[in-house]
């Protein structure tokens, strides 16, 4: 639980702010949390550190999911494509190709990665008309 809900949740506790109050203060909190933050390297371009997947329920009382996956783990598990033997990768492309994804993984380069990543902002699925998930990296 983050320092903010623990303060707002000691001041509704002390009596100090209504409920109605403690409701907006975290609802605000939460959209905090939704928007992507940008963050800038040395050469003044926006460097990506989080794939961030959220899961919001339709359905009051369903279960949240907040998923942040840190992009250097995506980079590395991406270098790691080049080691898929030739033979394994082929039937990988083929598939994603099937999907409409035409991405060779072995040949991506750092540039690559980075403009897919950043594609990925504001992606947003519709699961049954039941909750909606939105991918995005800050």
């Amino acid at each position: 639980m983050s320092e903010e809900r623990k303060k707002i949740l000691e001041m509704l506790s002390e009596g100090k702010i209504s409920v109605e109050e403690a409701e907006k203060l975290l609802q605000a909190l939460l959209k905090d949390e939704k928007e992507p933050k940008e963050v800038k390297d040395q050469s003044g371009k926006e460097t990506l550190k989080y794939l961030r997947v959220l899961v919001e329920p339709k359905e009051k009382g369903g279960d949240r999911v907040n998923i942040r996956v840190p992009l250097s783990l995506i980079r590395a598990g991406l270098k790691w494509a080049s080691f898929i033997p030739k033979e394994a990768q082929e039937k990988v492309d083929e598939v994603l190709s099937e999907k409409g994804l035409d991405l060779d993984f072995k040949n991506m380069s750092k540039e690559d990665v980075e403009e897919l990543l950043r594609n990925l902002n504001d992606l947003e699925v519709n699961v049954e008309g039941k909750e909606t998930v939105k991918i995005y990296c800050e």
